[in-house]
């Protein structure tokens, strides 16, 4: 069985709109879209590229989906090759207009088209579509988070944890490194039931 892994960027207060770029997601007048370029290292590079080793798959929301779509065919390296290469999966409220070359739609059915992913795919990725990310959280629909915490605050923005978040355990996988910018790198795998309670003493 495969694995859905959820990649996301996100500063120290939980922020993860429009890491990339001004224009990425200016909704609600977000301010800071690009936050995450001032901050990247060789080191934290390294790891953004070393976590797509085996990917076999592209799964993202409608908005990740249109910026990918209009600008990785057209580059060239090893992220561009990939991409274009895999198939991508797109989750999407509206009808479909396909840009990007191996793009398929899930429909409306999203726990029963992730559960078909996993059987098809090997390490299938969602990066970005943080609205999409909700419905993951929501349905517990991932297999592993992925997460590079950058050392800023914004006090506004979408959050990773935001209206999709339940109660669910994690397991932190390896140590988490750090860059020389400060960059962290935190990889969690879902487990089983909800968070335990007790008493401090």
């Amino acid at each position: 069985m495969g694995l859905i892994q959820i990649d996301l960027f996100s500063t120290l207060d939980g922020v993860a709109q429009a890491p990339g770029g001004p224009e990425e997601d200016p909704s609600d007048s977000f301010a800071f879209g690009g936050w995450q370029a001032p901050l990247t290292d060789e080191e934290s590079g390294t790891w953004i590229v070393g976590g797509m080793d085996g990917m076999d798959a592209l799964l993202l929301g409608r908005r990740t989906y249109d910026i990918f779509a209009g600008y990785w065919p057209h580059q060239d390296g090893y992220i561009a090759d990939l991409f274009n290469r895999i198939p991508k999966y797109v989750a999407s409220r509206q009808d479909p207009d396909p840009q990007w070359a191996g793009t398929s739609w899930l429909g409306a059915d999203i726990p029963a088209a992730v559960q078909d992913l996993r059987t098809r795919h090997e390490n299938v990725h969602v990066i970005g579509s943080l609205d999409f990310v909700q419905t993951l959280l929501t349905e517990k629909l991932f297999d592993r988070l992925n997460l590079w915490v950058y050392p800023i605050l914004l006090g506004t923005g979408k959050k990773v944890f935001a209206g999709g978040t339940v109660p669910s355990n994690l397991r932190l996988l390896e140590p988490a490194a750090t860059s020389p910018k400060g960059v962290v790198m935190q990889r969690y795998a879902l487990e089983e039931g909800v968070p335990g309670v007790g008493v401090m003493s």
